[in-house]
């Protein structure tokens, strides 16, 4: 999921050389951090629980990815977080018909992380503008920007199980996106 505004097109331009010369990307693949995103029942280690809710429907896939906790890398491209050693993570599940709705996410350690979470309701594994919802780990108020790394910021201690909560947001009318029941 990539909803991040870029800057002019000179700038995007002159970024990508540099980008590609600093380190080589790895293919890109809708699986990229899934298999260190998993959790696996008896396994130890740091992982993050998060509550998903004010889902419009039941509906779709959930898609879970955590970045660094900074502006420069929170939803930038997953295979340059990878290739350059970066914490991405990725968890993908369909929303389930009733109940509380939760995803797990293994981290790599205690520390400071952003998360968002995509309600891919046609799952066709994009961000829709019109039709999927989006939640981000701190609630932030939603607009038509990402939001800043620091208000989607989950601090997670210890080398067990932390939890954390987001709410959905969908767009409302044309130029924004909130909960459904504000």
């Amino acid at each position: 999921m990539k909803i991040a505004v870029l800057g002019s097109g000179v700038a995007l331009g002159l970024a990508l050389p540099v980008i590609a010369l600093a380190a080589p990307t790895i293919p890109s693949t809708p699986d990229l951090g899934k298999a260190e995103g998993r959790c696996r029942t008896g396994e130890s280690g740091p992982a993050l629980l998060v509550n998903v809710g004010g889902l419009k429907d039941r509906k779709g896939t959930l898609k879970l990815e955590v970045y660094p906790s900074n502006d420069t890398d929170f939803l930038a491209d997953d295979n340059i977080l990878v290739s350059a050693g970066k914490t991405f993570r990725r968890v993908e599940q369909p929303v389930n018909a009733s109940g509380n709705v939760q995803l797990c996410v293994r981290i790599p350690g205690p520390g400071s992380y952003s998360v968002s979470v995509l309600h891919d309701r046609d799952a066709n594994r994009k961000f829709g503008l019109s039709v999927d919802g989006i939640g981000f780990t701190g609630n932030p108020k939603l607009g038509m920007r990402k939001p800043k790394a620091a208000a989607t910021r989950v601090v997670v201690n210890g080398n067990g199980v932390s939890q954390t909560s987001v709410v959905m947001n969908y767009r409302k009318g044309l130029m924004s996106f909130g909960p459904l029941n504000n």
